[in-house]
């Protein structure tokens, strides 16, 4: 039986549908003026509205939120901290199912921090670019990794008046190392609506507790630039495994972590404690093999980033072939997965009434993956953009 006529609605129809939370088999995801309408069975699709089905076997999902992106369509945020830079990261991605995301400035000046706050204030919530993530540079020189030492900052209690802003630049979050900074220091920036999260940090379980009491609720590419899990030294990545109340981003590349700890941190924390993220730069989206950063040249060898001397420097990796790694490398189901790379991430920043679900009145952000969970099409704000490839 059908619904009454209602030719203002577009229903996307798909064998199996994943609304962030469960599976729904011969659905359709009902969107009018930009939102979510409701999801129905395809027999109860308003009369007159206009229906479209994806392929045979395809997936529908809501549309993947990164919380770490530092470039892509040949873009790196630290060379261009403009609006249209943060654009054009945001459309690479977009083509790949990525739908929002934040644009990340690792260790950099001030000033520089400074011009990417602006920048994300002028714009978010357009475009895809949801806020700004500020990686550094109050981290812990010891776990610099590619960020170049001379940028990274000792925190003091003035500079608070600047980081400040980075709350009124949509939904932000910053990157620190809870051992460098002083105490008060995350209470303040969580008052002002950033979102804290620990990273390139030899922090002990103790002190990430006392940051977690402040309102610290992340940790940033868990595993990497910290020291490893110890039975009586748990640090970051055993305080992470044990707290429900830390989000934990996640590289699942194949190189930044093994397949094996991707396993452990899903059955220690559940998909609901796990964000994927690239941790991108300009080579995703475009044919750069080669860029600088911080003065070090990058190389892209074998789907590897790495400086010279061998450092890792970030990720050539869009946020569907995570998922897909995640699944076929790793072994987690693609529920798990995709909730990864949607509902949690958009509740970490407080945005899953709106996005990162299919659910009446969030945002009609969706992408279509097919049997290979490869990038068919996506649509962002109920508009579909053709030109997806993966």
């Amino acid at each position: 039986m059908h619904l009454p006529i209602d030719n203002e609605i577009t229903a996307i129809c798909a064998e199996r549908i994943f609304d962030g939370r469960h599976w729904h088999r011969d659905a359709a995801v009902l969107i009018a003026e930009q939102r979510i309408r409701d999801m129905v069975a395809v027999s109860e699709i308003p009369r007159g509205c206009e229906a479209r089905h994806v392929a045979p076997g395809a997936i529908l999902a809501p549309g993947f939120i990164d919380l770490q992106v530092n470039g892509g369509g040949g873009v790196l945020l630290n060379d261009d901290p403009s609006p249209g830079a943060m654009h054009a990261i945001a459309r690479a991605h977009r083509r790949l199912g990525t739908a929002a995301l934040l644009p990340t400035l690792i260790s950099d000046t001030r000033d520089k921090a400074r011009a990417a706050i602006a920048s994300a204030r002028a714009i978010a919530g357009q475009g895809g670019v949801i806020g700004l993530h500020l990686e550094g540079p109050f981290l812990n020189p010891a776990r610099a990794g590619v960020h170049d030492p001379a940028r990274i900052a000792v925190a003091e209690m003035a500079d608070l008046e600047w980081l400040r802003t980075l709350g009124q630049a949509g939904h932000s979050m910053i990157t620190l190392a809870p051992e460098c900074v002083p105490e008060g220091f995350i209470r303040a920036l969580v008052a002002a609506g950033i979102h804290v999260a620990a990273g390139h940090s030899e922090a002990s379980a103790e002190i990430v507790s006392r940051a977690m009491a402040e309102g610290l609720t992340g940790v940033t590419h868990l595993f990497n630039a910290m020291p490893p899990f110890q039975g009586r030294a748990p640090g970051l990545v055993g305080t992470a495994f044990a707290e429900r109340g830390l989000t934990a981003g996640l590289i699942v590349d194949g190189i930044h972590v093994d397949p094996v700890s991707v396993r452990a941190a899903f059955h220690a924390k559940g998909a609901e404690g796990i964000a994927l993220i690239t941790d991108a730069m300009p080579s995703v989206g475009s044919d750069r093999t080669e860029f600088e950063l911080a003065g070090r040249k990058v190389l892209l060898r074998d789907k590897r980033l790495v400086t010279e001397d061998g450092t890792l420097a970030g990720a050539h990796l869009d946020l569907a072939s995570a998922v897909r790694n995640t699944v076929t490398v790793c072994g987690i189901p693609p529920g798990d997965a995709l909730c990864a790379a949607t509902r949690t991430p958009a509740k970490f920043l407080g945005l899953d009434h709106e996005r990162g679900m299919l659910t009446a009145n969030a945002r009609a952000d969706l992408v279509a993956l097919d049997e290979n969970l490869r990038v068919i099409s996506c649509w962002v704000d109920g508009m579909e953009k053709t030109e997806a490839w993966s």
